[in-house]
Formats: structure tokens, sequence, C-alpha cells
């Protein structure tokens, strides 16, 4: 299942070419993670308390089109599985007008807070936490 937020770019998000500063990009991917973390019932506290926390291992962006102050955007997220600790994340942001503006895929894991090492099964465990595991499912 794919997730979305939408975002309205800011004026203060701008660069000195006044569109989208690239590392916004990331900002808005990193808000659609958390929100569909948040939609699944995984708020950051019940992660914490649960001795796990999301980390990313690799990031990539590639940038199609400029956002420009006041555009309306949707960012996607997608959680991929597969097997062993790591699964990927699949996201877009897209115009209101539907127009691709960047895609965004990662890698990444769920970290043991104690041992700082990545879970076994991070699908299995984040499943067995959540009130709506749907939405985590890719």
């Amino acid at each position: 299942m794919t997730y979305s937020v939408d975002i309205t770019v800011r004026g203060y998000e701008l660069d000195t070419q006044g569109h989208l500063n690239q590392a916004v990009y990331l900002q808005y991917a990193e808000h659609a993670r958390w929100e569909l973390l948040r939609a699944a019932g995984l708020p950051q506290e019940k992660l914490l308390a649960s001795g796990v926390g999301p980390v990313a291992l690799e990031v990539t962006v590639k940038y199609a089109r400029e956002l420009r102050g006041g555009d309306r955007v949707r960012v996607t997220c997608q959680f991929v599985y597969g097997e062993g600790k790591t699964f990927r994340v699949v996201q877009q942001i897209v115009k209101d007008d539907g127009t691709l503006a960047a895609e965004i895929s990662g890698v990444a894991g769920m970290l043991d807070l104690s041992t700082r090492r990545l879970i076994a099964d991070p699908k299995a465990h984040l499943a067995a936490l959540a009130d709506n595991p749907d939405l985590l499912s890719g």
C-alpha cells in the first residue's frame, strides 16, 4: 500500500534561485515516512518504548522538476520488504498537476536501541506493534 501526505512549499524553504532547496526534498520524504508510521499506529514514542527506532542506511534523490513557493505536492511513501534486516523505502513527490518532481529511494532498517544493531525481521516487528499493519505492507 502506498501512503501519502500533502504539503505546500513554503517561502522560507526556497533557495536563491527561488526553487525548493534540495535538502528540503529529504525533509519532505522524512515527514512522509514518520506520518506513515504514525498512521499505522507507530508514533515515535511507541517505537522507542519497544526498544527500536528506524534508521536510514542509504538515500537517493532523483530530481525531475523544480518546485516553487506555493506549489502543492503529494509525498508518497511505501515500505517494500524482502528477506533480511533491511527494507526498501520508495517515495515520490508529485505536483498537484501530476508532474513528478522527485523520486526518493532508500534502504532502511530498524535499530535495536540497546545493542545498536539492526533487528532480524523488521516487517514482523513493526506489524506486531502496529494498530494498522496493512499500511506498512508494500
